[in-house]
């Protein structure tokens, strides 16, 4: 399986398998900027669309083996089946292995063995998606942390994907339209997840804001998304790709720093630009720094492509 960084997700758009114009997203040809998207079967599509958004993937999957590869620059591929039955026939299509990866829906310890089963016989990524009622449970997610380093599944996993909405619905809770997740019961939700996932070595990414016509609010709410060192958000439309990754790069002033601690000949302990830096305690964030700056680039310098 060829190495992805979960830096290379950015704004993860997600559309309906019904959509007619997949083929040229999928070749990076509708929106140049875009570095994944989810071709969703759940959610997003009706019960009585189910056939027709089916049949929609396996043509644009017998399209794509019929034409040229896909171009370097062309976005990461990923499917989300509805259930597990789904996803049980998606992988038995020859053709699936022109995407990169599943979107696990609804994922809990409890099938954790079931999707591995699943998915050992494929090179295919997964990005399990938390979205039950277990999430809020820290003692839960510990275990499911756990469980995840121990199997085989855990290796496949590119991120972890936090679904806001579903978790609000858990509460019968909607999103505000004046205040950031972080202001609702999902900040604590979404701390609690990077300090436990993320300390077992897991990326994790951001849930989609759906408020189309508040940016400023996307903007406050990224900014929050980045100090809790999630890697991407979801997008539910193009608008919003731009403004996540800008906000997906780095400051002049970290990009400095993170070299300085990386410096093989740093000291153990050194002043720069106001702060104390640390390279025995620093070094993780300083590595995710430069991660981020060959992906986005740093602010007031042109983006870079990874």
């Amino acid at each position: 399986m060829t190495k992805i960084s979960p830096y290379a997700l950015g704004a993860t758009l997600y559309m309906p398998a019904t959509r007619t114009d997949l083929l040229s997203v999928v070749l990076g040809e509708k929106i140049p900027s875009l570095r994944s998207l989810v071709i969703c079967l759940e959610d997003a599509v009706s019960e009585s669309d189910v056939g027709h958004a089916l049949d929609n993937l396996q043509r644009l999957l017998i399209t794509l083996s019929r034409s040229q590869p896909r171009y370097k620059d062309a976005p990461l591929v990923f499917v989300r089946p509805r259930n597990l039955a789904m996803a049980t026939q998606l992988v038995e299509w020859p053709l699936i292995s022109l995407i990169d990866g599943l979107v696990l829906p609804k994922f809990t310890l409890h099938d954790l063995p079931i999707w591995q089963h699943l998915i050992a016989p494929t090179q295919l990524w997964v990005m399990p998606t938390l979205e039950t009622k277990e999430v809020f449970d820290a003692g839960a997610m510990s275990e499911l942390a756990a469980a995840l380093v121990k199997e085989d599944l855990g290796a496949r996993v590119l991120a972890l994907r936090i679904g806001g909405n579903d978790l609000l619905n858990c509460l019968g809770l909607r999103r505000s339209q004046t205040h950031t997740l972080y202001q609702s019961p999902l900040g604590y939700v979404i701390g609690m997840l990077s300090g436990v996932m993320g300390a077992a070595g897991f990326s994790l990414t951001a849930p989609v804001c759906e408020l189309l016509h508040h940016p400023e609010l996307l903007c406050r709410e990224l900014a929050q998304d980045m100090d809790y060192g999630l890697v991407g958000k979801t997008a539910i439309h193009p608008t919003q790709i731009p403004l996540i990754h800008r906000a997906l790069q780095v400051s002049v002033e970290d990009q400095q720093a993170a070299l300085l601690i990386l410096n093989s000949s740093a000291p153990a302990v050194f002043q720069h630009n106001g702060a104390m830096c640390e390279p025995a305690t620093h070094v993780r964030w300083a590595k995710r720094i430069l991660e981020r700056a060959h992906w986005y680039g740093v602010v007031g310098e042109p983006s870079v492509t990874g």
